[in-house]
């Protein structure tokens, strides 16, 4: 019997002995792989416990999960440990991740704007506005305009492994976005002593803004890898690996390789699991949907990947998931520096902890840099930052690490009360109405310490005085790591950039199939009613007079041609804000997307245009020659092609459905009354006469014109005083040219207008800006009251006097005047934080 059990012990012993001798086995095998092929392969085992070697690009989805839930059992415990597992193996062999030091010294914007009255946007003060501006570009006119200080001379570090929140004081300045309006601009930001010219910032540097740009018709799936755009799958409603990710949280391809290279020499195995995960963050295609899959069960995204991101007209995810989103695009792309601006609106406190505590661990254990505006964050979530920098009047009040903040101010006299919420405090500081409260020193009597003297007193304090001598230092430009600025314009190569494009806007016309159905029937409808209209059997080809109604026959049908494109002006600056942040953020060049819309929008030029001539050629009576037939279709078709194409540059020229339609509209009537039907070329004035020479519809005109009336049905004697055919007859009667090569000049012509609209597209798109901008509203007195602050001068503030209703038990009840003050602090952290990136300089 004991014998019987001791076989059954060393079976199974020997089982685990072969398992091991096995797993070993392919081990040896995936090490003696080249270096540049073991990074793309590596030991995964499946959810019964076996094992097998599998290339990281094609794991399947089920497997993905399955790893990333042995990775990552909870969101809410697991973020640190992960990463710590990450640093670890990258620590064990002498790895070090690249670190990026941002400083700013002596940085002062200044700005003219209009006060009171004249800054408010209305009609009048816009065309005033227009004048001035005209005049000051001819310096004949200023303009009277007051001076604002945005920032005041800036100085300051933003350290690598170090989360850095950004407090600033609310009770600032009126609701505006100051970064729109002109900047004066003076001072220097540099990474890792590198000026902003020396490499691309917004490859290196991300800045997360408050609005919420997305297409509207992508999944959270499809839009949260929406950064670097490298491959499409051929997928279904919502595979998440659309898009390139070059690496995630600072890993890239060649620091993988060195890490391969380097744990093979030291004989070190790592972690399976792990080593697949680090491999699919280093490598492009479909293994990134690992990292997406992190990402958006990070964010809590994961439950709502199959919903549309949608917008007005289209129902979609929440305004807090669209925010959630937002963070996502760019927490999973390749910047090594993140700006953050206020990610937690629309958020729980819960969501806004989760996502704050991911950033930290990621940015402490791989070197990141990060900085976040948050507005009187939750105490949880606050005592999660390593530094704090408190901006207020346009000047830091202090800069350093979170657990000194309150010594300073207790430095100052202000002693945070207990139970009091940190970052509440810090807020209610500065403020002139709530500092009093804070002031702790009995023997001394209160005074309200302004900003500047605050900014002062922190050069005098050892934190500040530290700072300074650090920033006295130049930063050693040996010191940077080569890989941590990146010095290529674009991600990756540009046919994969241009095959990337074609694939999202072939999915996008997938998910707009609606519209292009709608427009086929719409189409359908038309063509019923043109051929009901211009019935055969009521037509003749006897006269000049019925030429005539085949004139007008065909210019209707050039026209409904023509017009079938107008949709492309509303679908194009709908997408305008979202090409607008691509372009700022170089997710790819601008031809780069005009190029494959081009090529999608010719298979819909091929079916509408040989739709309406196929089924009304011949209802209609028009020239019975298949050869005609044929030329008509490659008219009409080239037609199609011309109208896409202005419109889109109508729609990028415009920028605003107002403006694009109202232009637009007129552009076109104008296209259309010098085409030659409605105003003969005999009747168009002379100083009018470019205009015919420019329209793309004379040259269709013509070239159908010709295709018709020169066939054999219209080569009849006009009449007996004249050698020309029926058909050239009324050519000459119409003013048209009745040679036979001008259908060759009017195809010619409209195809070489559609080469010319798409360039013309393509450098609107790539260099002009929103139209429109936010502008600052002051009185005069709050520009005065700030600028004796500034100064530090006694200021009596109006404003902050206390209105009285009536006695409640014989005492005066106080409601303070509500001000328009509240969303400074986010705007002055945003012109902040792209001062320091990219977008201004």
């Amino acid at each position: 019997m004991w014998n019987s059990a001791e076989n059954v012990f060393s079976r199974s012993a020997s089982f685990r002995e072969e398992d091991d001798e096995e797993e070993a086995l392919r081990w040896a095998a995936l090490e003696r792989l080249p270096t540049y092929a073991r990074v793309r392969r590596g030991i995964f085992r499946n959810m019964v416990g076996d094992r097998k070697e599998v290339d990281v690009s094609e794991l399947e989805l089920t497997d993905q999960r399955l790893l990333l839930e042995r990775l990552v059992k909870s969101t809410e415990d697991d973020p640190e440990q992960f990463f710590d597992r990450m640093r670890k193996r990258i620590e064990a062999v002498e790895l070090k991740f690249p670190k990026i030091e941002v400083r700013f010294q002596n940085l002062t914007v200044e700005s003219f704007v209009h006060v009171g009255s004249r800054a408010l946007p209305t009609i009048p003060n816009f065309i005033f506005n227009m004048a001035e501006a005209f005049l000051r570009q001819l310096r004949m006119y200023q303009g009277r305009r007051s001076k604002l200080t945005i920032l005041d001379d800036c100085s300051g570090i933003v350290r690598p492994s170090r989360c850095l929140e950004d407090c600033v004081y609310v009770n600032t300045l009126s609701c505006c976005s100051l970064y729109f309006i002109a900047l004066k601009m003076s001072g220097e930001v540099t990474y890792n002593g590198h000026g902003l010219k020396e490499f691309v910032p917004p490859r290196t540097s991300a800045y997360v803004s408050q609005q919420d740009w997305h297409v509207a018709e992508m999944t959270d799936g499809v839009k949260v890898l929406d950064l670097n755009m490298v491959s499409i799958e051929k997928s279904t409603y919502i595979h998440k690996s659309q898009f390139h990710v070059a690496y995630l949280c600072l890993l890239a391809k060649d620091m993988l390789v060195e890490l391969a290279r380097r744990e093979k020499n030291a004989g070190i195995k790592p972690d399976e699991d792990l080593d697949i995960f680090m491999k699919s963050l280093a490598l492009g295609g479909n293994e990134t949907s690992l990292v997406v899959e992190y990402i958006m069960k990070i964010l809590g995204l994961d439950l709502c990947a199959d919903t549309l991101v949608g917008d007005e007209m289209l129902k979609g995810i929440s305004g807090g998931q669209k925010k959630r989103l937002t963070t996502g695009e760019l927490l999973v792309g390749p910047a090594r520096v993140l700006f953050m601006d206020e990610i937690s609106n629309g958020l729980d406190s819960s969501t806004t902890y989760q996502i704050i505590k991911y950033l930290r661990h990621s940015t402490c254990a791989l070197d990141g840099t990060t900085v976040i505006s948050l507005l009187q964050p939750a105490p949880e979530t606050y005592h999660l930052f390593d530094d704090v920098i408190l901006l207020c009047e346009g000047q830091i009040v202090y800069q350093g690490p979170r657990e000194e903040a309150l010594d300073f101010f207790a430095f100052m006299g202000f002693k945070c009360p207990e139970r009091k919420n940190v970052a509440d405090f810090l807020q209610e500081v500065l403020s002139k109405k709530d500092q009093q409260q804070y002031w702790s020193l009995p023997f001394q009597p209160y005074r309200y310490i302004t900003p500047g003297k605050f900014s002062e007193a922190f050069r005098s304090y050892q934190t500040g005085k530290n700072l300074y001598e650090e920033l006295s230092i130049p930063f050693d430009k040996r010191y940077s790591h080569p890989a941590a600025l990146s010095t290529s314009r674009y991600g990756v190569k540009k046919n994969e950039l241009l095959k990337t494009n074609f694939n999202w806007q072939m999915l996008l016309m997938k998910r707009n199939s609606f519209i292009y159905v709608f427009k086929f029937i719409q189409l359908f409808i038309v063509a019923l009613i043109t051929m009901s209209v211009f019935m055969r059997t009521v037509l003749h080809h006897n006269t000049i007079d019925d030429g005539g109604l085949y004139l007008g026959a065909l210019y209707f049908s050039m026209v409904i041609i023509l017009f079938n494109g107008f949709t492309e002006v509303s679908m194009l600056v709908a997408k305008l804000p979202v090409l607008y942040k691509h372009r700022a953020l170089h997710f790819y060049p601008t031809w780069a997307y005009t190029l494959p819309s081009w090529l999608l929008s010719i298979p819909t030029s091929l079916y509408e245009s040989g739709f309406w001539v196929a089924i009304s050629y011949y209802v209609i009576g028009y020239d019975p020659n298949f050869t005609r037939f044929l030329r008509q279709f490659l008219l009409y078709f080239c037609l199609h092609q011309m109208s896409i194409a202005l419109f889109r540059v109508i729609g990028s020229l415009g920028r605003n459905m107002i403006v694009a339609n109202t232009f637009g509209s007129f552009a076109m009537l104008v296209v259309m009354a010098l085409g030659g039907y409605i105003i003969s070329r005999d009747h168009i004035p002379s100083w009018w006469i470019w205009g015919y020479w420019v329209s793309p519809l004379m040259y269709a005109q013509n070239a159908a014109s010709v295709n018709e009336f020169l066939g054999n049905s219209w080569n009849k004697r006009a009449g007996n005083y004249t050698n020309f055919s029926l058909g050239e007859a009324l050519l000459r009667a119409r003013s048209y040219f009745p040679e036979s090569y001008w259908y060759w000049i009017g195809v010619g012509a409209l195809l070489g207008y559609t080469v010319l609209l798409n360039i013309l597209f393509t450098f609107f798109l790539a260099n002009l800006n929103p139209l429109g901008k936010q502008q600052a509203v002051f009185s005069k007195e709050e520009l005065q009251e700030r600028d004796n602050r500034r100064k530090g001068e006694n200021v009596t503030e109006l404003r902050h006097y206390l209105q009285y209703s009536s006695s409640v038990n014989g005492e005066q009840k106080a409601f303070p005047i509500f001000s328009l003050f509240f969303f400074y602090a986010a705007k002055c952290f945003n012109l902040f934080i792209q001062l320091l990136g990219r977008k201004i300089f």
